[in-house]
C-alpha cells in the first residue's frame, strides 16, 4: 500500500507554525483538546474541491495565506456597535480580535436567570460541559477553530427564563494590519427558556483579515431559541463561521443568516434534532456584488420522529459574484412522521454572476413528507415592464422587484425590530447599487 503524504501549501505551513508558536500561550485548560484537533486537521489540511461538502468553496485555493493571530485590541472603543442593527436595543456582548471584551459590552445580562461571561471562565465553573462535541465538530474548519480558539463568550439561560431583549454577540476586528480571529462561543438554553441571540461580524473594508468563528448552541426541552447571524464583514475579509446546534424534544428553533459583506464567506450550520415534536425554521438572505463568494451550507439531522423543519434561502447576485447553497436533510431510520421542506432561490442581476445550488435529501424512514427545490433566474421582464408602464423608472422597478424577492425571506424573522433593521440594510445595498 502506497502512503500518500499531503503537501502543505503556504497557508497550511503558516497555520502549523502559528499553532506551534502559540500553543503554550493559548487560553483555557483544553490543551489536549487543542492538540487532538490540530492533529486531525493536519491529516487533510484545508478543505478543497475534492471534499464533497466543500466542492464549491475550495478554501485551499481561496485562502492563499494564513494571517497571524490577532493581538488584543487597544482600549479605544470602536464605532457604535449598536448602529449595526439600529432600533433593536439588544444586550451587547462584544468579542474584539477574538477575545471577549467586557469593557465594550453591557455590564450584565438584561434579565435574571441569564448570564453572559468569558468562555474559559464559564468552562472552569461548569466542568460538566464538554466543549467541542457539537454537531459538525469534525469539519476541517471546526477542527482548526478548536485548535486555535482564543476566546469568546458563554451565554447561559437558566430553566424557564425569558429574555426581555435579544443578546447581541458582536464579533469585531479592530486593527491597522490584517490578522486572524478564532472565536468560540457557547449558548446553553435550559428547558422551557426563551431567548433571541444575534451574532454580527464587522471590520474595516481595507484589510484582508480572516475570521474562523464557531458557536455551540444547546437547546433544552421545550425551549424556544431564535438565532440570527448578520455578516457586515469588511469587503476584503475571509470568514468561515460554524454553528453546531442540538435541540431537545418539543423545542422551537429558528435561525436566519443575512450576508452583505466579505470577500469570501461560508456560513455552515450543523443541526441535530435529538427529541420528538421539534419545530424548526432555517433561512437566509444574501446580497452579493463585485467578486464576492458566499456559501450557505446546512446539514440537518432528523434523529427522532414527529419533527418539522423548513428551510428557505434567497440570494441576489450582481456583477461577478458567486453564491453557493448546499443543504442536506438526513432522516434517520426511526425518525418517522418527519416533515421537512427545503427551498433555495437565486436572482441573477448579471450575466457574469454564478449560482451553485445543491439541495439533498437522505431518507432512511418510510413514513415521511420531505421535499426540496431550487431555482435561479433573472428579473421577470414582464413584471418590470408592468411597473414601468405605471410611470416607475427602470432602476426603481428593479429595486422594487429585488426588495420584494429578498423581503420574502426577511419576513420570516420574528423580531419586528430586527426585521426592520435587515430591511434597511437591504435598502442600503440596493441604494449603493445605483
Amino acid at each position: 500500500m502506497v502512503e500518500v503524504t499531503l503537501i502543505k501549501n503556504a497557508a497550511e505551513q503558516a497555520l502549523a507554525q502559528e499553532f506551534a508558536d502559540a500553543r503554550g500561550a493559548l487560553p483555557g485548560k483544553v490543551a489536549a483538546l487543542r492538540d487532538d484537533a490540530f492533529r486531525r486537521f493536519e491529516v487533510n489540511g484545508l478543505p478543497n474541491r475534492r471534499v464533497e461538502q466543500w466542492k464549491y468553496t475550495d478554501l485551499r485555493a481561496l485562502m492563499r495565506d494564513a494571517k497571524p493571530l490577532a493581538g488584543p485590541a487597544d482600549i479605544r472603543k470602536p464605532a457604535d456597535i449598536a448602529a449595526i442593527l439600529p432600533g433593536v436595543g439588544a444586550s451587547l456582548a462584544t468579542i474584539v480580535n477574538g477575545r471577549y471584551a467586557p469593557e465594550w459590552s453591557d455590564k450584565s445580562a438584561a434579565d435574571p436567570g441569564i448570564t453572559v461571561s468569558d468562555l474559559f471562565a464559564w468552562l472552569a465553573d461548569n466542568n460538566g460541559y464538554q466543549l467541542g462535541k457539537m454537531p459538525g465538530h469534525d469539519d476541517q474548519a471546526s477542527l482548526l477553530n478548536t485548535a486555535l480558539m482564543t476566546g469568546g463568550v458563554a451565554v447561559h439561560v437558566k430553566r424557564g427564563a425569558t429574555a426581555s431583549k435579544p443578546i447581541h454577540i458582536a464579533h469585531v476586528f479592530s486593527g491597522d494590519t490584517a490578522a486572524a480571529m478564532f472565536t468560540r462561543s457557547v449558548v446553553v438554553v435550559e428547558p422551557g427558556a426563551h431567548v433571541t441571540v444575534i451574532e454580527s461580524f464587522s471590520g474595516p473594508d481595507g484589510l484582508d483579515y480572516q475570521v474562523n468563528a464557531a458557536l455551540e448552541l444547546v437547546i433544552g426541552e421545550g425551549a424556544h431559541v431564535d438565532h440570527l447571524k448578520i455578516g457586515f464583514d469588511g469587503a476584503a475579509a475571509l470568514r468561515i463561521s460554524t454553528l453546531g446546534v442540538t435541540v431537545a424534544g418539543k423545542g422551537t428553533y429558528k435561525d436566519f443568516s443575512f450576508t452583505t459583506g466579505g470577500a469570501v464567506v461560508r456560513n455552515q450550520t450543523f443541526a441535530r434534532f435529538a427529541g420528538e415534536h421539534i419545530e424548526a425554521f432555517i433561512g437566509g438572505a444574501s446580497l452579493l456584488k463585485n467578486k464576492q463568494h458566499v456559501d450557505n451550507t446546512l446539514v440537518i439531522n432528523h434523529a427522532e420522529p414527529h419533527c418539522d423543519s423548513r428551510e428557505l434561502f434567497k440570494t441576489v447576485l450582481d456583477n461577478k459574484s458567486h453564491g453557493v447553497f448546499q443543504g442536506k436533510i438526513i432522516v434517520e431510520p426511526h425518525a418517522q412522521k418527519t416533515n421537512a421542506k427545503m427551498m433555495t432561490r437565486s436572482l441573477l442581476l448579471s450575466d457574469e454572476a454564478e449560482a451553485s445550488q445543491k439541495p439533498e435529501l437522505e431518507i432512511f424512514a418510510d413514513d415521511v413528507v420531505c421535499g426540496h427545490g431550487a431555482t435561479a433566474g433573472a428579473l421577470d421582464p414582464n413584471l418590470k415592464f408592468y411597473l414601468m408602464s405605471r410611470g416607475i423608472s427602470a432602476q426603481e422597478a428593479e429595486t422594487l422587484l429585488i426588495q420584494a424577492f429578498i423581503g420574502e425571506a426577511i419576513e420570516e424573522v420574528a423580531n419586528e425590530h430586527i426585521r426592520e433593521a435587515l430591511n434597511l440594510a437591504a435598502l442600503k445595498w440596493l441604494g449603493a447599487r445605483g
